[in-house]
């Protein structure tokens, strides 16, 4: 079968939880207020949200094969750290 609903229902719900709050949903309701143009802001964070999906299902599968999943999340924790460090650097 090609499409497993019951996998893309799990993947939503999950995405759709962890992004709720998130520094992505706030960078969006940030750029929404400040530019007061709500669609060119939902337009690009699609586009972008989108783009991002893609290469992270393009790449897991590979990069799996080589790099065991510990090393990936512990990876991604210090990124995220990271970011979170030099988003409030530059604020």
């Amino acid at each position: 079968m090609f499409m497993d609903w019951k996998l893309s229902l799990t993947v939503f719900t999950t995405i759709f939880i962890a992004e709720m709050g998130d520094k992505t949903q706030l960078a969006v309701v940030t750029m929404t207020a400040s530019s007061a143009k709500p669609f060119s802001v939902f337009v690009g964070a699609a586009a972008a949200l989108a783009l991002v999906t893609v290469l992270g299902v393009l790449l897991g599968g590979v990069v799996t094969k080589w790099i065991p999943e510990t090393v990936l999340k512990k990876a991604a924790a210090v990124l995220f750290v990271g970011l979170g460090i030099w988003t409030w650097l530059r604020g």
